[in-house]
């Protein structure tokens, strides 16, 4: 059903990009605002990896720094078919994690301090199947052509702004007025339903990784309790960086809205329980 949600999600941007294109700066101005934001992007999708574990001081560790928690993650990345990923921690107090990299053969999975010492073995476990599950369903390659249709309707707004658009176009004067400040809105809004949909697909997909989804639907409630009461200075710092993390660092977005990078807390805990309820639990890699 997420799968199915993400294409018609991905269906109405690209819908929402050539009608807005269109109406404010013709076929010309509609390809140059796109060329634009591919090009941005492309840069952001071949380099976010390392710009991002560098943003929050990540420290990528081994089987002689970290062996049980590397051991971890390369076993349910064996349970996910898919390579090892390089394992980061990042020294911050605030329990979260997140993955980043353009293919599952570059991929990188990162986990603060806080989180390490506020879980279990299990509900580490039950995270980092969560992001392996991200890895695998290519989610990052998802969000960076979602953000190139997002970065041209903005783009393409920022030009009526400066330089008129079609006043003469079908819409009018005041229908441009309108379309230069609701199409980023509009965009904006389906690309966080975008990443929230992506999110419950890797919940989903986390519990088949590990075998047991409450491990999961624990390590949620703790990380959810944590952010609200631990700042991530960071985070803070680079709120676009947000929609990578399992919970929502910010929080000034702690709620569940319109305009949240996340699903509610809850209503994952609860799908998580309820799938836990019909699929067999496995005992996971660790017997």
């Amino acid at each position: 059903m997420n799968y199915a949600k993400t294409a018609i999600l991905l269906a109405a941007m690209t819908a929402l990009f050539l009608a807005v294109g269109y109406a404010l700066g013709g076929e010309a101005g509609m390809i140059l605002a796109f060329v634009f934001a591919m090009g941005m992007n492309a840069f952001s999708y071949w380099n976010s990896d390392k710009m991002v574990l560098r943003m929050y001081g990540a420290k990528q560790v081994d089987g002689s720094t970290a062996p049980d928690f590397v051991n971890t993650v390369h076993q349910l990345a064996r349970n996910a078919g898919l390579p090892a990923p390089k394992v980061y921690v990042i020294d911050n107090p605030q329990p979260n994690a997140f993955a980043t990299g353009r293919n599952p053969e570059n991929a990188a999975v990162a986990v603060t301090t806080g989180l390490l010492r506020m879980l279990t073995p299990e509900e580490i476990a039950g995270v980092m199947a969560h992001e392996l599950a991200h890895v695998k369903n290519r989610d990052t390659l998802i969000m960076t052509v979602t953000a190139t249709f997002a970065g041209a309707i903005s783009m393409l707004a920022t030009f009526a702004m400066f330089f008129g658009g079609r006043r003469n176009g079908p819409f009018g004067i005041i229908g441009l007025i309108l379309i230069m400040v609701l199409a980023p809105l509009a965009a904006a809004l389906v690309q966080m339903a975008i990443s929230r949909s992506r999110e419950y697909q890797a919940d989903r997909l986390a519990a088949e990784i590990c075998g047991r989804p409450l491990w999961l639907a624990s390590a949620l409630e703790k990380i959810a309790d944590g952010a609200a009461r631990i700042d991530n200075v960071q985070a803070e710092r680079n709120p676009a960086t947000a929609h990578l993390f399992i919970i929502n660092p910010l929080h000034a977005r702690r709620m569940d809205s319109l305009f949240s990078t996340h699903p509610n807390t809850k209503n994952r805990i609860e799908r998580l329980h309820e799938l836990a309820d019909v699929a067999p639990q496995s005992s996971g890699p660790w017997g």
